[in-house]
């Protein structure tokens, strides 16, 4: 399905140094901002008090926060779990204050409310766990990584392996520098965001280097460059379809989710729009200067007899 052909190919790479030299720079302050000041962790990877309150009427989120916000807490979630009477309520650590004594304040203002509200369960997640979610997390970001580098080494040529993983480590961190920048909550919600982009990147990926493969078969004649800009306007329909639609689902969970969804959502934003990006621009610009030919992915077959000098003999996928 095609909203539009276009019947003469853009030149993409004739530009690829200046879109390569976006990219830096758009890399180089996303690491100067998580050095400089770093990301601002949730509950979940810096400890403090969980609690689990139940009402016998559904639980209007939006007045539990407020009421909780005037207690003086910096970070608090609060969400729905099990069924709408049920509310979680993460709290950050306080020094000098148990977690008791936070469960205590909160339930004397929430009770000020609703008397019926009551307490189910109240636990102190230490900062033991939290290193521990942090260590996991990069694990599985560790995994997916070469997971993908694995997969599209083996599928295309390791060429393109290294492109593609650059481009979408650069993702990557300029979601992160975005959270870093602006302070925004990072929690365990925001990092599968940041691997479901690394997915949704690398889907993006593998469709263009397959249809430079494609080309490579197709066009004999056509070099290096004019086979990517041919790969590349050749899938625009296609890149505004799919982005455009996903994109507008992630923005409705942005802007109508509520504070539940809104930082998993705003990830999942820049994500994707970067992931266009460097997608098209960065992952085929790189893989142009690590000098991808046709030899890479088609091999030639030499039949007996036949001049190994010939340019005009078989040639496979």
């Amino acid at each position: 399905m095609e909203f539009f052909k276009i019947k003469k190919d853009i030149p993409f790479m004739k530009n690829a140094l200046v879109f390569n030299a976006v990219s830096f720079v758009t890399f180089a302050l996303a690491v100067f901002f998580l050095f400089s000041k770093g990301l601002h962790l949730s509950v979940e990877f810096t400890g403090g008090t969980l609690m689990e309150v139940s009402y016998s009427q559904p639980a209007d989120l939006n007045q539990v926060r407020a009421k909780v916000g005037t207690l003086g807490f910096s970070e608090v979630q609060i969400q729905n779990f099990g069924t709408a009477r049920d509310v979680m309520i993460r709290l950050p650590a306080q020094k000098g204050v148990s977690s008791a004594q936070q469960s205590d304040k909160v339930m004397a203002a929430l009770k000020a409310d609703a008397p019926d509200v009551t307490l189910r369960r109240t636990e102190f997640v230490g900062p033991q766990v939290g290193d521990e979610l942090a260590v996991d997390g990069l694990k599985a970001l560790a995994f997916v990584v070469v997971g993908i580098m694995i997969y599209l080494a083996i599928r295309f040529e390791w060429k393109f392996a290294v492109s593609a993983i650059i481009a979408n480590l650069h993702d990557v961190v300029i979601i992160l520098g975005f959270f870093a920048f602006f302070q925004w909550e990072f929690s365990l919600a925001v990092l599968a965001a940041v691997l479901a982009v690394l997915g949704y990147s690398v889907n993006e990926s593998v469709v263009i280097f397959d249809r430079i493969r494609e080309n490579f078969r197709r066009y004999r004649k056509m070099n290096t460059v004019e086979v990517i800009d041919n790969a590349i306007t050749s899938t625009i329909s296609r890149t505004i379809i799919t982005h455009g639609c996903t994109q507008i689902m992630v923005l409705s969970m942005l802007l109508f989710g509520g504070e539940t969804l809104h930082y998993f959502a705003m990830a999942l934003t820049i994500g994707i729009l970067f992931g266009i990006y460097s997608s098209v621009f960065v992952a085929a610009a790189i893989a142009m200067w690590l000098g991808v030919q046709r030899e890479d992915l088609i091999k030639p077959i030499k039949k007996e007899g036949e001049d190994p000098s010939d340019e005009n003999h078989g040639a496979v996928v």
